[in-house]
């Protein structure tokens, strides 16, 4: 069974979700440490002047976990979010049809990061006809920490493959997972072209630049990847 474990992301790029295609069981992990530099509270979208960093506040003490830390909504960032995305997106091809449903699952006033993040997500895998079994990290209360953690959540799932992001190369030990019955593997996902607005194409944007503009049209980021990796070998 193939399991994959991500942080809450605020409206991830494609690979997220091409990782949650690849799964049986999609862990969410929402009690790791909140942290600035990840995208929990921002992502990237594409503008008439190219990329654009869109961010909401928040409220968050040091040592919070991603659970604990609440969106602002005081600060009326929702409204201030949606304009933009139409500012930039109104005329791409699949807005009309693909926002009005996203604007209502997205004007909800969530009561932390994790759970706005994963309410988006798992709307979008949901649409992209992506359905592993989402569970929360939280669920399971394991205290260990990093590798050790990511093995001990693949067991608690009954997982016997786990499917990594490429970053966790450099502190994961393929025995370590393969001592406790796992076989570790890598995402292959490599970012794809496909149409977008505004001149020259820029890659790893928010997966809204892709739904704006194709719509949740799934087989194509399929076929590209394999293309892609076909390519390379």
């Amino acid at each position: 069974m193939n399991v994959s474990i991500h942080q809450p992301d605020y409206i991830p790029w494609l690979g997220l979700f091409y990782k949650m295609y690849l799964s049986d069981v999609f862990i969410h992990l929402d009690d790791a440490q909140y942290s600035n530099e990840a995208a929990h509270n921002y992502n990237k979208i594409k503008t008439p002047q190219g990329l654009y960093r869109i961010k909401f506040p928040v409220e968050q003490h040091l040592g919070d976990t991603i659970l604990q830390v609440r969106p602002r909504y005081e600060l009326n960032w929702q409204e201030k979010h949606l304009r933009t995305f139409e500012m930039n997106y109104s005329k791409a091809k699949c807005f009309k049809e693909v926002y009005p449903e996203f604007k209502e699952v997205f004007m909800v006033d969530y009561p932390n990061v994790a759970e706005l993040n994963i309410a988006i997500n798992e709307f979008l895998a949901g649409k992209f006809g992506i359905n592993p079994k989402f569970v929360r990290s939280s669920d399971y209360h394991i205290a260990t920490k990093r590798e050790e953690k990511v093995i001990d959540l693949c067991l608690a799932v009954g997982g016997s493959r786990y499917i990594s992001g490429n970053g966790a190369r450099v502190y994961q030990e393929e025995s370590h997972f393969t001592d406790k019955g796992i076989e570790l593997t890598y995402l292959d996902y490599k970012p794809i072209e496909y149409h977008q607005l505004w001149k020259d194409f820029i890659p790893c944007m928010s997966v809204l630049d892709y739904i704006f503009n194709c719509g949740y049209d799934w087989d194509f980021v399929i076929k590209q990847v394999a293309e892609l990796n076909e390519r390379d070998r």
